[in-house]
């Protein structure tokens, strides 16, 4: 970890922060949604309006990331975050927030993440060494599985527990804190671009392009969208999964939450261990089929404490997906275009939790709660054999992630973006 330099972990240090006032947010707004209506169409429509501005603007979030000081980008988000959740607790005060607030402020600041999340992988290649990226991923995903779960969970349900407004003024003040950290971040990390200057709408379409012609990445994306839209269909369901299928009270909400975090925990620190011992593909592989199967057997249980269980190796099954495909993109694609073609990425992938966290509250009021778990615990399984077949069918292009990381291990971050795309290793410019 030394290795990873001072830079790294400045930035580290605004993320943590950034990610536990996220976390707190997370847990007090499906609990105080469930304060105005115990729907399970309108309690998952709460994720779906976080995650629908991912399907529609990912994509210009990420061109505009690949144009400005990635830096001030991710120090914007988070005073718009801010703002947002220091005005819900001003209008939870005052009695005047409803369901329909809470779409806007969920909508609100999934907006800012957009711009945030591109911003922050994008800018990672720009920190450490091209080599050192699975720890630098490692530590960063571990961090925001420990803010949003493992402490944030808790302590925004408890202190919703204590009063309503309490996790939303901490919310706030944590993103505040965090865009002023990120400032203290030296070096200039505008990407560099070669060629002149071009209007938004093709650096979007060059985005998109890019992408499509790649087979590895464009099959990723593809799975990865599937399992993304069939996970949230539990997820979005999961505050009354716990209140009425567990009975547990709301202030437990975070309890189960950390389930998830302590396996994310250990999930992500093991990630670039198992990685280089037995190989990214049976990890990716394996951790996908974990997850997906303990998603399905939640669906079998009332018990809380067997569901906790099963909820914590899922998260270690998510947690080495998200650790190993970040890297992997993050190797394959571009610094120039790392923005552009990460925003084409997660428009489908983000926006397909928009679409299946609401399919979940329309089949939970249907056929219930616990069977939602069931159809997408299956679903994710039928991804994970999708996955396995899609990396044995690209090895030779896996085989050149390595080599390409070679290549650039003794290319640290300078501040100023890595080589040019027409400077970039050819392993790199032909998959």
């Amino acid at each position: 970890m030394k290795r990873l330099g001072t830079r790294f972990w400045r930035m580290y240090a605004s993320s943590a922060t950034s990610n536990l006032a996220d976390g707190i947010g997370r847990t007090a707004l499906p609990l105080l949604a469930a304060t105005y209506t115990r729907s399970p169409l309108l309690i998952s429509g709460l994720v779906t309006f976080a995650f629908l501005p991912w399907l529609l603007f990912a994509r210009p979030s990420g061109a505009l990331v690949d144009r400005v000081d990635r830096r001030h980008a991710m120090s914007a988000a988070n005073m718009v975050r801010a703002v947002s959740t220091a005005t819900l607790a001003v209008l939870v005060l005052t009695d005047l927030a409803n369901i329909t607030v809470l779409y806007v402020v969920a909508f609100a600041l999934g907006l800012a993440e957009t711009v945030y999340d591109s911003a922050i992988r994008a800018i990672l290649p720009q920190v450490v060494p091209a080599d050192r990226l699975d720890s630098a991923n490692s530590a960063l995903t571990v961090e925001e599985m420990l803010g949003q779960t493992f402490l944030g969970a808790p302590v925004g349900s408890v202190m919703f527990a204590l009063a309503a407004t309490a996790p939303f003024l901490i919310n706030a003040g944590g993103f505040a804190l965090a865009a002023v950290l990120m400032l203290t971040l030296r070096g200039n990390y505008r990407p560099v671009r070669s060629g002149a200057k071009t209007s938004l709408r093709a650096d979007i379409g060059e985005g998109v392009r890019w992408l499509r012609a790649h087979r590895l990445l464009r099959g990723l994306t593809l799975v990865s969208a599937g399992t993304a839209g069939l996970s949230s269909m539990a997820s979005g369901v999961l505050v009354l999964y716990v209140l009425e299928v567990l009975r547990l009270p709301s202030g437990d909400f975070g309890l189960v939450l950390i389930t998830a975090g302590l396996g994310g925990l250990l999930g992500g620190l093991a990630t670039p261990l198992l990685a280089r011992r037995l190989g990214r593909t049976v990890v990716l592989t394996g951790g996908s089929a974990l997850s997906a199967i303990t998603l399905g057997l939640m669906g079998l249980t009332r018990n809380g404490y067997v569901a906790a269980v099963l909820f914590g190796i899922c998260g270690a099954g998510v947690m080495t997906w998200n650790v190993l495909t970040m890297s992997l993109r993050q190797a394959l694609i571009p610094q120039g275009l790392f923005g552009r073609v990460q925003g084409a990425y997660r428009t489908l992938v983000w926006g397909a939790i928009a679409v299946g966290s609401v399919g979940g509250g329309a089949v939970a009021s249907v056929i219930g709660l616990r069977p939602v778990f069931l159809v997408a615990g299956v679903g994710c399984l039928v991804m994970a054999v999708l996955l396995g077949l899609l990396l044995r069918a690209n090895t030779g292009a896996l085989a050149d992630v390595a080599s390409t990381e070679a290549v650039r291990a003794d290319q640290p971050g300078d501040g100023v973006g890595l080589l040019p795309p027409e400077q970039m290793p050819e392993p790199v410019k032909n998959l």
